[in-house]
């Protein structure tokens, strides 16, 4: 069948010599050295911030890791005169107004930022920069709410009085680190590249220096509090953007369009026309985009040739992320479906390049009417090429074109030959039919197979034959199949297209029409084939579904931690203990209740007690205890500024200046009850849950386990530490 028209033959020179001659060429190598037509350039400002944030993070651990000795006192001692002389400015509507910009980053405020911003992103349909804002605010709240913060267990600042709230440890910010990662994801996900974007990130760096700025002031973070969680955040929310969602892939733009489509103008469109010329001898005057509704695995253009008359060559541009996009979704189906056939995914983009041009040939080697390949020229080595071919020029959609016997039977022979030629094209959809002339053309050969299954080429002739039918009718269409088809193969087909067999725009098509066109093909056989199923099962699926629920649940349990914490039970400390000899937790503790003359703590434990874990934020800390017969929380103890005993009765106390009052919870078991030790500008409230019958001995070590340190003691460890230059307490 000749469906060429005007199509040049031999080489590429050959083929396009309709215009004017062109340059004479003694090679086609780029010589060594040479950068290619689109070099790959390594934005280096995230690797800086990377730099700057390992580097902090580094000094930071190295400093405070052990105690606060050594280096840890000098720079505490330099940031606390820092945060004493802020807190010393006055001026009239300065701390209201200081208070004011610190609630920008208090917890309610950064979550209804980012839930607005990752509800923006799902509104406009940009799921990757979606999953990096979700993935970098986890990756920051994990590195520092779990890693550096309990490594460097850094109190805040001493000697100053707290003007607003906090949350465990100072160093580094957790909630400006949450601000600047999810101000990163507003300019980054939101503000096209350019003025507008580089305007977006002075104001955010004005808001978060000015909120930065503000909690020094009030007291509650030091400058290196606030610079290492900057860094931090920065560093991670960058090179996320950088890395997975690369401005001139994933442009961030308010025109409609699919993420699979480049943007083709500026430095990407100077680079196809040079490689063309370079590498194809071939001169352009324009590239545009061309038929992009029915492409979304690349980049479709019009390439119009320099010369009078235009002539004009057809091009699919590949990348990284349509590769990336392709192994996602052929995982994808594996889960739903397992792997039908030949679906396993490309390793490079040029393999995926190579592999449609080498099926362009082998369609043309069989006399099937696609378009002649012009071969691939390479922009980016690894990352971009563009593949040119045939261009069909005045060929209509066979959803839009009229269809009479002879394209009918064009089309049935068409898949008679790619049986015969022991080929598959598995895509077979009415964006990928073209008529021309009255003339039946099959594109986009990216998923041919080569010697396929008979169920695979069953489902060649059961699309074909639906695709007709779009424009005719079902018995038009069955009639003429059965020229050229046996009922047993027609039937065959039928049975083996449904569900994913069936290509995605088919299906909306068919269902568009209000007609259940496969089920009219049905009633037309001779008898209503058995459906072929095409599920298939493997120990690689199993594996791979257990692996997914598994991180799902990893995920949701991550995510539970990280993105709900504006809750109070989650100001962890995320430590091993609060022993009575480790000063830098109780330290913490005493700030949180800056009244309480004494803080709790915890003497060894015994056999069958455990530390679950500890609380500590402006207003109140706590201590929690496991134990293995009579339950998890078996014993917890909480110091708050004051406490209610009314109904309690009071005991006897061991203790100096302290009272000590009892309760027993009705309806709980025998030996559950709750103590009250009340004390000089503080309380602390132990309560002893068990599950069970706890007996007198595990009564007696709930009593004995908790311990006290007073404020003064606290206060002359940190001096002698320090040499005299700390202070827990103001003045």
């Amino acid at each position: 069948m000749d469906v060429s028209g005007s199509r040049p033959a031999g080489a590429v020179r050959a083929r396009v010599e309709a215009g004017p001659p062109e340059r004479p060429r003694s090679s086609r190598r780029r010589p060594s050295g040479q950068p290619p037509a689109l070099p790959h350039h390594v934005q280096v400002t995230g690797v800086w911030w990377l730099t700057a944030a390992v580097l902090l993070v580094s000094l930071t651990v190295g400093f405070f890791v052990g105690g606060l000795r050594g280096p840890g006192i000098a720079v505490t001692d330099a940031d606390d005169e820092v945060v004493a002389w802020l807190a010393g400015v006055n001026a009239p509507g300065l701390l209201p107004t200081m208070r004011t910009v610190a609630e920008l980053s208090s917890w309610p405020a950064v979550n209804v930022l980012l839930w607005g911003l990752l509800l923006t992103l799902l509104i406009l349909r940009r799921l990757r920069h979606l999953l990096v804002v979700l993935a970098a605010w986890i990756v920051q709240g994990l590195l520092i709410q779990y890693e550096v913060a309990p490594l460097v267990q850094r109190s805040r600042p001493f000697g100053v009085e707290f003007r607003t709230d906090w949350t465990a440890w100072a160093l580094p910010s957790e909630l400006v680190a949450a601000l600047v990662v999810t101000l990163m994801g507003l300019v980054y996900g939101l503000v096209p590249e350019g003025r507008w974007r580089q305007r977006g990130k002075w104001i955010a760096t004005g808001l978060v220096a000015m909120v930065g700025l503000a909690r020094v002031y009030l007291g509650v973070e030091a400058p290196t509090d606030v610079l290492v969680a900057v860094a931090v955040g920065v560093a991670v929310s960058l090179l996320g953007f950088r890395l997975f969602t690369p401005n001139e892939i994933f442009p961030v733009t308010y025109r409609r369009g699919r993420g699979a489509h480049l943007d083709v103008e500026g430095a990407r469109g100077i680079a196809i026309r040079r490689a063309l010329d370079d590498q194809l001898g071939v001169l352009v005057d324009e590239v545009t985009p061309f038929g992009l509704a029915g492409s979304a695995g690349s980049t479709p253009l019009r390439i119009t040739l320099t010369g009078d008359p235009p002539r004009w060559l057809f091009g699919k541009l590949y990348a990284r992320s349509h590769l990336r996009a392709d192994r996602w979704y052929k995982l994808g189906r594996e889960l739903l479906y397992g792997r039908l056939e030949d679906e396993r995914p490309f390793h490079s983009v040029r393999r995926l390049v190579q592999q449609e041009d080498y099926a362009l040939s082998l369609m043309q080697r069989a006399g099937l009417p696609s378009p002649a390949p012009y071969g691939f020229v390479e922009l980016t080595p690894e990352r971009e090429y563009l593949l040119v071919t045939e261009f069909f020029d005045g060929a209509t959609e066979l959803g839009e074109a009229p269809v009479d016997n002879e394209v009918i039977d064009e089309g049935l022979l068409i898949v008679r030959r790619l049986w015969d030629a022991g080929l598959a094209h598995r895509d077979i959809k009415p964006a990928n039919l073209l008529v021309r002339n009255g003339r039946l053309l099959l594109i986009d050969v990216a998923f041919v197979e080569i010697r396929p299954t008979p169920w695979r080429q069953a489902v060649d002739l059961a699309n074909m034959m639906l695709c007709l039918a779009l424009r005719s009718s079902p018995q038009q269409v069955y009639q003429r199949a059965r020229r050229h088809f046996t009922d047993d193969e027609i039937s065959e087909g039928f049975a083996a297209a449904h569900g994913l067999a069936l290509p995605s725009q088919l299906r909306h098509l068919i269902r568009a029409e209000g007609r259940d066109l496969h089920a009219e093909f049905q009633t037309l056989l001779p008898a209503r084939p058995q459906r072929i199923g095409i599920q298939r099962w493997s120990l690689r699926r199993i594996g791979l579904l257990v692996l997914t629920a598994v991180l799902l649940v990893v995920l949701g349990k991550i995510s539970s931690f990280v993105l709900v914490n504006n809750d109070v039970t989650t100001t962890t400390l995320e430590i091993g203990g609060m022993a009575c000899d480790r000063p830098e937790p109780l330290w913490l503790e005493a700030q949180s209740v800056p009244s309480a003359s004494a803080v709790p703590c915890l003497n060894p434990l015994p056999a069958g007690w455990t530390f679950a874990g500890a609380n500590v934020r402006n207003g109140w800390s706590q201590i929690t205890l496991d134990h293995d017969r009579v339950g998890p929380a078996a014993l917890v103890v909480r110091l708050d500024p004051t406490c209610d005993v009314s109904g309690a009765v009071q005991q006897p106390s061991g203790r100096p200046a302290t009272q000590r009052y009892e309760r027993s919870r009705p309806g709980s078991s025998v030996d559950a009850a709750t103590w009250y030790s009340v004390i000089p500008g503080g309380c602390f409230t132990a309560r002893f849950d068990p599950t069970g019958d706890a007996g007198s001995a595990v009564v007696d070590e709930a009593n004995s386990v908790v311990d006290f340190v007073t404020r003064a003691q606290l206060d002359r460890t940190l001096n002698a530490r320090s040499n005299g230059r700390l202070h827990l307490d103001p003045g």
